[in-house]
């Protein structure tokens, strides 16, 4: 599912415009992308967290020369999804 596809599918659910979907849409990827760049987590109970996460620097290899490279540390973010949304994802059919 693509970003439009997902704006249709918040129009059929909540019966909002298309363009009071994509605003919301945009509004919320808008918040959260703040919210964990300030290293905040956000946190909706039964689908997951987002939040930031420090990754140590280490070393590597050059995988054309096998050249030794220094890669440097690094905040990353994360998505650890809730217990309810891994049950759906799981659901046996």
């Amino acid at each position: 599912m693509n970003k439009s596809e997902l704006i249709e599918a918040l129009i059929k659910e909540t019966e909002v415009s298309k363009a009071a979907a994509g605003r919301s849409i945009d509004a919320l990827i808008q918040i959260i992308t703040k919210t964990v760049a300030k290293k905040e987590d956000v946190q909706l109970i039964g689908f997951g967290t987002f939040k930031a996460v420090k990754r140590a620097a280490r070393k590597g290899k050059n995988p054309r020369t096998g050249e030794p490279l220094k890669i440097a540390a690094a905040t990353l973010p994360k998505f650890t999804p809730g217990a309810a949304f891994k049950a759906v994802v799981n659901k046996k059919k």
